[in-house]
């Protein structure tokens, strides 16, 4: 299971409580988030690709499959699969969109929303999938190149429509009203808009999935673990605590994938927003 030369921690399926086996044999850490590479080696030398990979591009083609399957051959009435589509494509762009930044302001960014919404929902879904069992939003590298993209899309609006003065009053939130404080709030809102809100923004989602993961393999472990005499009882709790929460994971996952949504949408209403 591990990439990691210092991390030699692995899931033995022998291991059990009252064994004489330590919990530390099992327990998850970060080489749960390491993965041997499908193709390549683990030192980086040429080209490199592993299961988060696999994942993130399956999840892709699925993704644009699913749509490019759904509305080929749109219909009046529509069949069960272009309802599915049609109602996910729609709460995407009312429920967020719309809602967000106005029809007429907001249709033209509906694409870039439904994208993000369901690209993150299903790296996030990967972790409740038989066999994948693993979000790849818990690799901070995937929440970074999509804040990246609303990053740029955010900076690329706001010179667009603001102008350079515009910008630097966006982003440093200029209000002469404010008086001896305004250079003081300037700094900070330059600071948070320029630095800050990119990396809260993958950070959020990354933490939330990473987070989710662990727990998950938590229990998921500890219910084997303790799988044998008297610990039985203990396994069907832990067992327990693995539905419960692959249940609420589910939850947190579509919730996860909605706030990234929202708060690029909000992102982009502040750089179409004429500064006062």
């Amino acid at each position: 299971m591990s990439a990691d030369p210092t991390q030699t921690l692995a899931f033995d399926s022998s291991c059990h409580l009252f064994d004489g086996c330590g919990f530390d044999k099992v327990a998850p850490g970060l080489h749960s988030f390491m993965f041997e590479p499908i193709v390549g080696d683990a030192d980086g030398n040429g080209f490199y690709f592993n299961k988060p990979m696999l994942l993130a591009l399956l999840g892709s083609i699925i993704v644009v499959g699913f749509f490019w399957t759904a509305f080929a051959k749109p219909k009046v009435v529509p069949g069960k699969l272009q309802m599915i589509a049609e109602a996910g494509y729609d709460f995407v762009r009312t429920g967020i969109v719309y809602q967000t930044l106005g029809k007429r302001e907001g249709e033209k960014y509906v694409p870039l929303a439904v994208s993000l919404f369901f690209f993150v929902w299903m790296m996030n879904l990967w972790s409740i999938i038989p066999v994948a069992q693993f979000p790849v939003t818990s690799i901070i590298a995937y929440p970074i190149v999509l804040a990246a993209i609303v990053y740029i899309t955010w900076v690329v609006l706001t010179f667009k429509r603001q102008g350079f003065v515009g910008f630097f009053k966006n982003v440093t939130g200029y209000d002469k009203s404010l008086g001896a404080v305004l250079p003081l709030s300037m700094t900070i809102e330059f600071f948070s808009n320029l630095l800050v809100r990119p990396f809260t923004h993958a950070v959020r989602l990354f933490a939330n999935m990473f987070a989710g993961h662990t727990l998950l393999v938590l229990f998921t472990v500890a219910s084997w673990y303790m799988l044998n005499g008297i610990g039985i009882a203990y396994s069907a709790v832990s067992f327990s605590m693995t539905v419960v929460m692959t249940l609420f994971e589910l939850f947190i996952q579509a919730v996860q994938a909605y706030v990234f949504v929202l708060l690029t949408c909000t992102y982009i209403q502040g750089a179409l927003a004429e500064h006062h």
